[in-house]
């Protein structure tokens, strides 16, 4: 796997947190949700509008319209209780996980400071 896979299946690793995230902070319409994310994990609104689909038939998610002065009634997204509730689990195996690639990126990177000085052996990769 290449960088730029692993960093798209990263990213839909972590979207259903991050949308739930989101929307344990406010409610928010599906254009200002997709915004919100893209601009931070960059992902686009074919991916999250059938996640958000897919959250409301799970009842994680509620909709309801509400009027907007710059056009049609916008399309809200609330999160019920049963999406809280996810979104807290989600939250504390997103920490203990991240903080284990931490720890094991930290150690590597702590190894391969210094590494000219170190006076060990240094391990051969077998050829293919």
């Amino acid at each position: 796997m290449n960088a730029r896979e692993m960093n798209v299946q990263l990213k839909k690793g972590v979207l259903e947190l991050c949308v739930l995230a989101l929307l344990d902070q406010k409610d928010c319409y599906g254009f200002e949700l997709v915004s919100l994310v893209s601009t931070s994990v960059g992902m686009s609104e074919g991916t999250i509008y059938p996640l958000l689909k897919r959250l409301r038939d799970e009842d994680l998610l509620t909709t309801y319209l509400r009027e907007s002065s710059e056009g049609p009634p916008r399309k809200y997204y609330r999160i019920t209780s049963e999406g809280r509730d996810r979104c807290q689990e989600m939250l504390r195996a997103w920490r203990g996980f991240s903080a284990g690639v931490d720890k094991l990126l930290s150690a590597s990177r702590g190894s391969n400071e210094g590494a000219a000085d170190d006076p060990r052996p240094r391990r051969e990769e077998p050829n293919p």
